[in-house]
């Protein structure tokens, strides 16, 4: 018999069962239903709302309860629905009356609200530091190309010169946002909905800066109506995710980009790559490529969760229970993604003299031939059309710009003297970008020194 069943005269249709029941997948927030029965236990007991002798049966019934779940020796039970009721059932079964007085001054509203709270906290932590991880192997790439002289792309032509580290460090710099957006997210959601009830609280005189104390809230929800029909934090964690993904996606498709022939400015592991069941020459970015097929994943978990919540009225709905399913799918893929790709990028193997030979080609020292010109007092505008001019030059011979001689260039402008070369050369003009930011080995110095300041205040104590 369910525990909401006097109202009822008839029993709950087969079908109804199964489409209402949750705990095919609610059951993996278990332990976090039990601390916040426990949590809330307590409060009732120090309030006299019940007695001392039901205070210790019910801690003591769930604490052995939670100890059985995790050994494996509990099933649970599609008839309870979720796993709210599921532990009440469980606990009742082994206590006796007290296990029914757990859930006065409560409701199962406010219990999910706290559940998915507590289960996203955790979660979360455990994602930062996955996040951190990929940033300490980005890092250790970075320090090992501070001279890897690369391409830089603009519209996916060749650009300026830069560095390898330079372009690795760019995703440290992303994933420093993802970092401090997870922080911001967790900040915002450690409120406790416990105590809310249904939606409008209860006569009971219960502490709820007790139960948020007892449960490492920073404080309980200041609206009650809020505190169980709240969803921004799921969302907001979603986004965040969402975010996180694109970056991992973007990098993924350079990766796949670069290890192919056409590029072959990396190569792959062995272990982090697969092959072809009917090409015996292929090898396969794989890893890079589910990363950036489950972006989208990603992407409509957010979208769903929004498109769900979007016309719901105050309070709460059933259609709420359909924010599990994809926070649940969207840990469980990040989680997955994040430490198969950290260690794709730690194993690749960096090819610097294929990164160089397409630096020398495609004129992407022509900015730095500009700048070599205005130094010498020509107006920029002027100095990008005479660089333009020689540019075309180059094409139809077939020529670069340090190929060019001396006579030539003069024959464009006098401002060219024998230094132009120097000028020019790829060590120059990665040497000379040393303003805040740039390719430098000076500033990718700095930058590596930022980014491990940043793992280190970050990282878990």
């Amino acid at each position: 018999m369910k525990l909401w069943s006097g109202r009822f005269q008839k029993e709950t249709d087969a079908l109804v069962n199964d489409f209402n029941s949750s705990i095919s997948f609610d059951a993996r927030m278990y332990e976090e239903d039990i601390t916040g029965s426990i949590a809330h236990a307590t409060m009732l007991g120090e309030c006299g709302i019940i007695s001392p002798e039901d205070v210790n049966a019910i801690v003591n019934g769930l604490t052995e309860l939670l100890a059985d779940i995790k050994a494996g020796k509990v099933e649970f039970s599609a008839d309870n629905e979720d796993i709210h009721m599921n532990v009440e059932t469980l606990l009742t079964q082994r206590i006796g009356d007290a296990g029914k007085r757990l859930h006065t001054a409560r409701s199962r509203n406010d219990q999910v609200a706290v559940d998915l709270r507590l289960y996203l906290r955790k979660e979360m932590a455990e994602i930062k530091e996955q996040i951190l991880n990929l940033q300490r192997v980005i890092l250790k790439q970075a320090k090992e190309n501070q001279n890897t002289v690369m391409p830089g792309y603009t519209h996916l032509q060749r650009a300026q010169p830069i560095t390898m580290a330079q372009h690795l460090l760019a995703y440290g710099s992303m994933l420093k946002r993802d970092v401090t957006r997870l922080e911001d997210c967790a900040e915002r959601m450690n409120e406790c909905p416990l105590g809310s009830g249904a939606l409008a609280g209860t006569t009971h005189p219960i502490n709820r800066l007790r139960t948020a104390e007892l449960l490492g809230f920073s404080a309980p929800m200041a609206n009650s109506l809020d505190g169980v029909s709240d969803r921004d934090y799921a969302v907001e964690f979603l986004s965040c995710m969402s975010i996180l993904m694109m970056h991992l996606s973007r990098f993924a498709e350079e990766i796949i980009l670069w290890c192919s022939w056409e590029f072959k400015y990396i190569e792959l592991d062995d272990a982090y790559s697969t092959g072809s069941s009917i090409m015996p020459q292929k090898k396969n970015p794989d890893v890079a490529e589910l990363v950036r097929g489950k972006t989208g994943r990603v992407y409509g978990a957010l979208i769903g969760l929004l498109a769900t919540m979007k016309s719901l009225p105050l309070a709460y709905n059933k259609d709420m229970q359909e924010d599990k399913e994809p926070v649940f799918d969207t840990i469980d893929t990040v989680k997955m993604c994040l430490p198969v790709f950290a260690a794709m990028i730690d194993t690749m193997k960096v090819l610097p003299e294929n990164m160089r030979a397409a630096a020398n080609r495609g004129f992407i020292n022509a900015t730095d031939c500009a700048d070599y010109l205005a130094k010498r007092g020509m107006p920029f505008r002027d100095a990008y059309k005479i660089t333009g001019q020689l540019v075309y030059r180059c094409t139809e011979s077939g020529k670069t710009l340090e190929e060019m001689s001396l006579s030539e260039l003069q024959e464009i402008s006098p401002l060219f003297g024998p230094d132009v070369y120097d000028a020019l050369s790829m060590e120059t003009c990665v040497g000379q970008r040393c303003s805040y930011g740039g390719p430098s080995p000076s500033e990718t110095t700095r930058q590596i020194e930022l980014l491990q300041q940043f793992i280190d205040a970050h990282s878990e104590a």
